[in-house]
């Protein structure tokens, strides 16, 4: 855990009780603060209860009492509209602060010598996989190093800080938009897309939340931006301009003047005088496709900027072992590849999993974006057949009539019993691909239990392990 000092003797009102405000509410306390907890879910509320956690009503509370709010990310800040939350912590004047923000300030409150390293990464797409590669390479090359933030452990939950960690983190535009002080070593911005527009009030105000990763950034620090797409290439412009930190354009289909780029599957390092070959992306297995490939030439940008030799961080590409959730064959049924694509979010998540395979049995829906999938038409003839779950399955459906075969499922379960028996009865080797670019929230949880109900399902088709799958 890492204390959070600064509140000693004041109370901080904590809302939002799931893993990032419960894990604030312990470091607060850790530091010396006060804290009241609330959260609309009664479950919630008796976890924290049963922690010894106070427990303030904070529809009836005086806030003028709180020295500030921590929100959990997913509580609306501006759009559609402020939660009440936010209302009345504006009306009487107390601070918002994210729990990214509280691990910012204990960063900057540490003495110059005793600050650890921090990358920061966020984007539409790869973040996930890009944080847990950089933490690879990091690991690899004998850092000791943190993983958090938006994946897996929450920020303030992590070991305690010294000059020699390296905190690796993924940053969504949520906790991006409660974030004012951090500063980061190594800022990465992988790409963007149009996202979660709903809770920034279109894609002006999803950049902003975006860009913020850049703030306070200076000399001899490092922003690793992708330009292969209008937003990043902008962005990259304008800070260029600025001149005042070392700038690291990274591309995953085209050669760049200046940065690092793959091309073709082999990754370049164009930093110096000269562009210089110094990966086969080709033999990393755990990074298939051009997707990856500007995942991976964000990662050898990144932990280069703190200082990574060369070959300690192609070493720690080739030896990645993938991530959950992303791409991941969870077994091999007969000819049957099952693969595990549920953190594809989006229509463009989704994209980078259907362009990798030349033909598949598609799983998808849920509950859908704005755009639904058309933005996919092109990838259309690669589906076999389409395995429609959950709330966007007849809209999906009206989208793919006349262009693919596709049939509702309703439930992962159902899919993946539909789709192993058509591929099965094909006699071919064939792919099984859940990639539902679609949130997951209209029937579980989260993006990692829907994952984890695809692999359950496969299970009971008495698969072997997916270690023994043929590569």
């Amino acid at each position: 855990m890492i204390p959070v000092r600064g509140f000693e003797d004041k109370t901080v009102a904590v809302f939002g009780l799931a893993r990032t405000g419960l894990a604030a509410a312990r470091a607060l306390v850790a530091g010396g603060a006060e804290v009241a907890l609330w959260d609309e879910n009664a479950e919630r509320r008796a976890s924290a209860e049963a922690e010894g956690l106070p427990l303030v009503d904070l529809t009836k509370a005086d806030w003028s009492g709180f020295a500030a709010i921590m929100l959990s990310p997913g509580v609306p800040l501006t759009h559609p509209k402020p939660h009440w939350t936010v209302e009345k912590a504006q009306a009487a004047g107390v601070e918002i602060l994210g729990d990214v923000e509280l691990f910012a300030r204990v960063v900057n409150a540490a003495p110059e010598g005793k600050r650890p390293k921090v990358i920061a990464i966020t984007g539409t797409n790869g973040k996930s996989t890009t944080t847990a590669l950089i933490g690879h390479i990091c690991a690899e090359a004998g850092r000791d190093v943190r993983i958090g933030g938006n994946i897996g452990t929450g920020v303030l939950s992590l070991e305690d800080m010294h000059a020699g960690a390296v905190y690796v983190l993924e940053l969504s535009s949520y906790q991006l938009d409660l974030t004012s002080s951090l500063k980061a070593d190594v800022a990465v911005m992988l790409n963007l897309s149009p996202d979660h527009l709903d809770r920034h009030g279109g894609m002006d105000g999803y950049v902003a939340a975006k860009r913020r990763i850049l703030l306070n950034q200076g000399k001899g620090d490092t922003a690793v931006i992708g330009v292969d797409d209008p937003w990043g290439q902008r962005i990259c412009t304008e800070i260029t301009a600025a001149n005042r930190r070392t700038i690291v354009p990274i591309s995953s289909g085209r050669a760049i003047g200046r940065g690092v780029y793959a091309l073709n599957g082999l990754l370049y390092d164009a930093t110096g005088e000269r562009a210089v070959e110094v990966a086969d992306l080709l033999r990393a297995r755990s990074l298939p496709g051009r997707h990856n490939w500007q995942n991976a030439a964000a990662a050898y940008a990144a932990v280069r900027g703190i200082g990574v030799g060369e070959h300690e961080a192609v070493e720690g590409l080739m030896s990645f072992p993938g991530l959950a959730h992303r791409m991941e064959t969870v077994a091999m049924v007969g000819a049957v590849r099952f693969v595990n694509d549920s953190k594809a979010t989006n229509a463009d998540a989704a994209r980078q999993a259907m362009a990798s395979y030349p033909k598949f049995y598609w799983i998808a829906g849920g509950q859908p974006k704005a755009g639904g999938i058309e933005s996919l038409e092109d990838l259309f003839p690669r589906i076999e057949r389409a395995y429609l779950i959950g709330e966007g399955a007849p809209e999906f459906l009206r989208t793919l009539k006349g262009k693919a075969d596709a049939v509702e499922s309703r439930t992962v379960a159902a899919a993946v019993a539909a789709a192993y028996a058509d591929a099965s009865a094909s006699g071919e080797e064939a792919v099984v691909l859940l990639s539902p670019a679609c949130a997951s929230f209209d029937q579980f949880a989260d993006f990692e239990a829907r994952g984890e109900a695809f692999r359950t399902a496969v299970g009971g088709l008495q698969a072997a392990p997916a270690k023994e799958a043929k590569a």
